[in-house]
C-alpha cells in the first residue's frame, strides 16, 4: 500500500539503537504547532529522544511552514493527510496506526503526546490506543460551557453591557453539553480515553475530567504551553518587522477581528452579524485588523463579500485585510498594540488572558470559560450586528471596563512543558514498565507486580 507518508532517512535504525524513552510529538493545525513546540524544545533541552510528527493538516507556510522555519521545528515525519474531515481522521489513524506499530516492533517505549481538540488529537488518540499505547493529553479536558439563555436573550432588549459582564461572570449558572465548536468539541471528548496521563491547563479542566470518570492520580493541572511560547514571543516581538509593513498599527487602539469557525462560517446570519458589525466599526474610523483564514475565506465568496472587503481595504486606510500572517512574533507584536481582539478562536481565548488583553469571544458559548469568569474575556453572540457593535464599542470606549478586563487573573501558568517533561519522567522513573493506560484489570489492581505473578501471554 502506498502510505504516503514522508519518513526521515535512517529513522527507524535510529529508533533501533535507542535506549531512552522515545517521547513522540504530534503537530497538525497552527495552533498547536505553536503550542506545542516549548515542549519540543524543552525535551531537547533536557536530552531526551524526541520524534516529531507532523499529520499534515495544515500544510501551508503562512499556517505550518512559518511556524517550522520561526520555531527550529522540522518534523521527522510527515502524515500529510489530505481531504475532508473524515479522510483526514481515517489516514490519521492508519498512518500513525503504521509509524507506531514499526516503533513497537523495535519493542521501544513510546509516549504520544497530542494536543487539545484537534483532529490529529482523535485520530492520534486512535492509533495509539489500537496498538495498546496510552498517550499524553497536553491540553486536556476542554469543555464548552454555556450561560444561562435568558442572559444571551436578555442581548435582544436594552441592555447595560457592564451588567452583562458581571452576569457573566456568575459561572455556577453555566452548564456543559454543548456540541459547539465543531468539531473540536467531540475531539477532544474522544481524545480522552486515549490518555494514560490528562495534563489539564486549569482546576475547571480539570473538574471536568474528574466528573467524567477519569481516574484522579493520572491527572495533573500544569497550566498552558501557551504561556512558554508567548513569553519566548514577547522576548523576539521587538525584533519584529510587522510595523514597517503596517505602520499605522504601531499606534495601538487598533482591533483585531479573526472569524473561522464553522458554526460561524456557515451561517449566514451568524457571519454577516459579526462582518457588517466590523464594516459599521470601520466606517467610524476605528482601525481594524481583519485576519482571514481558508474557511473566511470560503464565507466571503460564498456570500459575495470578497469583493465589497477587497474594496473597503483600498477605500479606508484604517482597515488591514490580510491573510494568516506565517510568523507567531509578528502576531504577538501586532496583538499587544491592540485595545481589544474580537475572536472566535480558541487559542486567541488564552492568549488575550495571558497578555492582558481584552478578548470579544465571538460565539454563544467557550471551550475556555475560565477566561471569561476571570474577567479577561466577554461573549459577544453573534445574533445582529447591533449586539456585535454595541458590546465591542463599549469595551474599546468604556476605559473602566477595559483596563478591568486587562487587570484580570493570568490563568495558564508558567514554565508548563518543564512540568510536563518532569512529570513524564518521574512517572516512568518510578516504574520503568509504566503503561499509561492499565488496560486489564489485573494490572490497575497492582497482581502484576506481586511475586506470584506469571508474566507473559499473547500479544493482541
Amino acid at each position: 500500500m502506498n502510505r504516503k507518508i514522508t519518513i526521515r532517512k535512517n529513522l527507524f535504525s535510529e529508533i533501533k539503537r535507542q535506549k531512552k524513552l522515545i517521547h513522540m510529538v504530534l503537530i497538525a493545525t497552527k495552533p498547536d504547532i505553536i503550542k506545542q513546540t516549548p515542549l519540543i524544545l524543552e525535551l531537547r533541552r533536557q536530552k531526551e529522544c524526541v520524534l516529531v510528527v507532523h499529520s499534515g493538516q495544515h500544510y501551508d507556510w503562512n499556517l505550518s511552514g512559518g511556524m517550522e522555519k520561526e520555531f527550529g521545528i522540522i518534523p521527522d515525519v510527515n502524515l500529510n493527510v489530505r481531504g475532508v474531515l473524515y479522510e483526514q481522521q481515517s489516514q490519521i489513524i492508519e498512518r500513525l496506526g503504521f509509524i507506531l506499530s514499526e516503533v513497537k516492533k523495535l519493542n521501544k517505549f513510546v509516549i504520544p503526546y497530542i494536543y487539545g481538540d484537534t483532529t490529529t488529537a482523535l485520530a492520534g488518540g486512535i492509533a495509539s490506543f489500537t496498538n495498546l499505547i496510552g498517550t499524553a493529553h497536553v491540553e486536556a479536558g476542554l469543555r464548552t460551557m454555556s450561560p444561562p439563555r435568558e442572559i444571551i436573550m436578555g442581548l435582544l432588549g436594552k441592555f447595560n453591557v457592564d451588567d452583562y459582564f458581571s452576569e457573566l461572570r456568575q459561572n455556577s449558572r453555566w452548564v456543559k453539553g454543548s456540541y459547539e465548536p465543531y468539531p473540536e468539541q467531540f475531539d477532544t471528548r474522544a481524545a480522552a480515553p486515549s490518555a494514560g496521563v490528562h495534563f489539564a491547563p486549569t482546576r475547571l479542566n480539570a473538574e471536568h475530567l474528574l466528573g467524567e470518570g477519569y481516574a484522579g492520580e493520572r491527572i495533573y493541572v500544569v497550566g498552558n504551553p501557551v504561556s512558554d511560547v508567548l513569553e519566548y514571543a514577547q522576548e523576539r516581538a521587538k525584533k519584529s518587522d510587522i510595523f514597517e509593513k503596517y505602520p499605522f498599527l504601531a499606534k495601538g487602539n487598533a482591533i483585531r477581528f479573526c472569524v473561522h469557525r464553522r458554526e460561524n462560517v456557515s451561517s449566514y446570519q451568524r457571519f454577516t452579524a459579526i462582518y457588517e458589525a466590523m464594516v459599521d466599526l470601520i466606517k467610524e474610523g476605528r482601525t481594524i485588523l481583519f485576519i482571514s483564514l481558508g474557511a473566511t475565506e470560503k464565507a466571503l465568496e460564498a456570500y459575495n463579500l470578497k469583493e465589497k472587503t477587497i474594496k473597503l481595504a483600498k477605500r479606508y486606510k484604517n482597515f488591514v485585510y490580510s491573510s494568516v500572517w506565517p510568523f507567531y512574533t509578528d502576531v504577538i507584536a501586532a496583538m499587544k498594540k491592540c485595545c481589544l481582539v474580537a475572536t472566535d478562536s480558541g487559542s486567541i481565548q488564552e492568549e488575550t488572558n495571558m497578555l492582558g488583553l481584552p478578548g470579544a469571544v465571538l460565539r454563544f458559548n467557550s471551550d475556555r470559560p475560565e477566561a471569561i469568569f476571570a474577567g479577561s474575556n466577554i461573549l459577544v453572540p453573534p445574533i445582529k450586528k447591533e449586539i456585535v457593535v454595541r458590546i465591542i464599542r463599549e469595551i474599546a470606549d468604556n476605559k473602566s471596563l477595559n483596563n478591568k478586563m486587562r487587570q484580570a487573573q493570568k490563568l495558564y501558568g508558567e514554565g508548563v512543558s518543564k512540568k510536563i517533561v518532569n512529570i513524564i519522567k518521574k512517572i516512568t522513573k518510578e516504574d520503568p514498565l509504566f503503561n499509561l493506560f492499565e488496560l486489564m484489570e489485573h494490572e490497575r489492581l497492582g497482581f502484576n507486580k506481586m511475586p506470584f505473578w506469571k508474566t507473559g501471554g499473547v500479544k493482541w
